[in-house]
């Protein structure tokens, strides 16, 4: 089974912008819902919250490398 970080490495500069803009709206929807009644397992908030910043990390490590090269 391949990790998360390696398929997040597969994928493109715009689909990285596209998954990060449907994580971020998916956790801002859980944190709504969690603030009216309580989700019924409070690990997918961390989940969610995870995913986001492993994203945002590989787009972070994808920048250095290009100032890197330049």
């Amino acid at each position: 089974m391949k990790k998360k970080q390696d398929t997040l490495k597969d994928l493109t500069g715009p689909e990285l912008q596209d998954k990060l803009q449907s994580e971020q709206e998916a956790l801002r929807k859980l944190r709504f819902n969690h603030a009216v009644s309580p989700v019924e397992s409070p690990a997918q908030l961390r989940n969610s919250r995870k995913a986001v910043a492993r994203i945002l990390t590989e787009m972070r490590r994808r920048a250095i490398a290009n100032n890197a090269q330049a």
